[in-house]
This record gives C-alpha cells, sequence and structure tokens, in this order.
C-alpha cells in the first residue's frame, strides 16, 4: 500500500478524534448541549436542499472592504461574515478569480457561502494574469490576513480552512493544498492548470467542471485533476450540463449548492451535508449535471 493511499485514512483518523476529545470536553461542561450536537464544529438548523438552493442562508451577514494597501500578498477584497458568534466561531473561505479577471466575477458567492456560517474573503489578484501558482500563494496570504484581522480574528477557527477559485483561480486552489496540508477543503471551478497531477493534495477536494467549455476543457483540465486526487481524503468531479467556462461568474444554484455542501462536510465535519453528495447527484434528462463522480461512502 503506497504513502498517498494511506493519508486519506489517516486523514480521517486524527479527525475523528480531535472531534472526539471536544465532544468529550464540551459534555463535561455542558451535558445537554453536547448530547444534542455531537459535532462541536456543527452550524445552523437542519439543512435542506431549499435551504442550500436558497440566494441566502439561516446566518444574518455583514460585509467589509479592504484596499489593496492594506493587504499583504494579494490585491483589494471584501470579506462578509455571520454577525453573530452565538453558535461558537467559523470555518474561514478564500475564493480567487480566473485569468484577466476581478474580484467582481466571483463575487456573488460570497455571501451565499458566509450566510451558510462561514467567514469569506474574495480578492482581486496582485494583476490579472497572475499564474495558478501565483494565485494559489494569494489564496493563502487571503486566508492568514482575514485570520489575523482584528475586525473578523474572533469569528475565526483558524484550525478550518478552505480554498476556492475560478478558471487559473481554480487551479490555484490545487497549488494552495499542495503547499499548505493542512486545509480542509478546496473547490476548483471550471478549473485551469497545466500541471495534471496532484497525488500530494490530501484535501477534500471538489472540482467542477462545465459541458461546453472551450477555455479549460474538463478532458484536459478538471476530469485528469479528479483523476490524479489519488491522495485526497475525499474527491469528486460534477460536470455543468451545457454550460461554458464562464458559468460561474453569475449567480449558479448548482455551484452554490454543492459547494456549501461540501464545505460544511469537510470544514465543519457535518454529516448532515452528506444527504446532498452520497449517492452521487443524479445526471441526465431533467438534471443540471452531466457528469457526476462522488467517492461515496463519504469518511
Amino acid at each position: 500500500m503506497t504513502t498517498s493511499s494511506l493519508r486519506p485514512a489517516r486523514r480521517r483518523v486524527v479527525r475523528a478524534v480531535a472531534l472526539a476529545a471536544l465532544t468529550a470536553a464540551a459534555m463535561a461542561v455542558v451535558p445537554g448541549t453536547a448530547a444534542a450536537q455531537a459535532n462541536p464544529f456543527q452550524r445552523g438548523p437542519n439543512p435542506t436542499e431549499a435551504g442550500i438552493e436558497a440566494s441566502r442562508g439561516p446566518f444574518a451577514v455583514a460585509s467589509e472592504s479592504v484596499s489593496d494597501l492594506a493587504t499583504p500578498g494579494f490585491g483589494s477584497a471584501n470579506i462578509t461574515y455571520p454577525t453573530s458568534t452565538s453558535e461558537g466561531t467559523f470555518g474561514v473561505v478564500a475564493i480567487a478569480p480566473g485569468y484577466t479577471a476581478s474580484e467582481s466575477t466571483i463575487a456573488w458567492l460570497r455571501p451565499r457561502i458566509a450566510s451558510q456560517g462561514f467567514v469569506v474573503i474574495s480578492i482581486n489578484t496582485q494583476t490579472t494574469v497572475d499564474q495558478p501558482a501565483q494565485r494559489g500563494d494569494q489564496l493563502l496570504a487571503a486566508l492568514d490576513f482575514t485570520i489575523q484581522r482584528a475586525s473578523v480574528r474572533n469569528r475565526i477557527d483558524p484550525a478550518r480552512q478552505a480554498v476556492i477559485g475560478h478558471s487559473m483561480g481554480g487551479g490555484g486552489t490545487l497549488e494552495a493544498a499542495a503547499d499548505r496540508r493542512s486545509i480542509e477543503a478546496i473547490v476548483g471551478l471550471t478549473p485551469w492548470n497545466l500541471d495534471k497531477s496532484w497525488s500530494e493534495v490530501d484535501s477534500a477536494a471538489l472540482m467542477i467542471g462545465a459541458e461546453r467549455d472551450s477555455v479549460a476543457p474538463p478532458g484536459q483540465h478538471a476530469i485528469p485533476f479528479y483523476n490524479s486526487l489519488t491522495g485526497a481524503e475525499e474527491r469528486a468531479y460534477l460536470e455543468l450540463d451545457g454550460a461554458s467556462h464562464f458559468a460561474p461568474n453569475t449567480s449558479n444554484t448548482e455551484i452554490a449548492k454543492y459547494t456549501i455542501s461540501w464545505l460544511k462536510r469537510f470544514v465543519d465535519d457535518d454529516t448532515r451535508y452528506t444527504q446532498f453528495l452520497c449517492p452521487a447527484p443524479r445526471t441526465g434528462l431533467g438534471s443540471d449535471l452531466s457528469d457526476s463522480r462522488v467517492s461515496c461512502p463519504l469518511g
């Protein structure tokens, strides 16, 4: 058995041990609460399909802008976060745009994810022609900045990090996860990267391709990425039926639904969201997906 085949199992064991320890500690302090909520990272009400497809989730949110003069290692940005921490702190998510694109092209996703219980930063890159490796570095810099930023840092659990990106930003999520092995989850949206081999990534990885993508055709990018993710904790590939490379640039229910489910499942360890991922979402007549591959059952 190879090291890469052992890695996902080891990661699951470490997470399970950590969850058990946190739950035991919580039960010692507040037995009723801990018994009712075995997972201390669980946030929000019981999920429904309508709830994760909605334009806003159950958490009230606020936003703030950050000038590029204040951001080390990336461009200007916007941060959206839940206004209340009554349920505890939240995982942190960074989002990067694609080649030649600005933060505004992926900004719709930020409040949608934040309102489901995450602190989310979406960034401009230092230049619009930055390559995937540079975008990966900037995603990591954005995570660090958000975790350390005084106005939101008390809302964040710094141990629960995730990255999302479109196109070269999606390729950047793979770069970020390869460089920072503690990242819990990544989501590549019509991702592009010249490097097709990512067995070193052990984050839970979701690649979302588009059937009619002529810029990053799934057969040349998202699918090879998915196939190479043999060391990932879990992996999935979903393909948007009839969609183009630029599907992530406007509000998209399928992208939001499965991105939220993936983050909830692997950043919050919330098994209530497994139902939206396993069995793998159906394809074909009446579905918005043309391909669907998920490493079910999810560990």
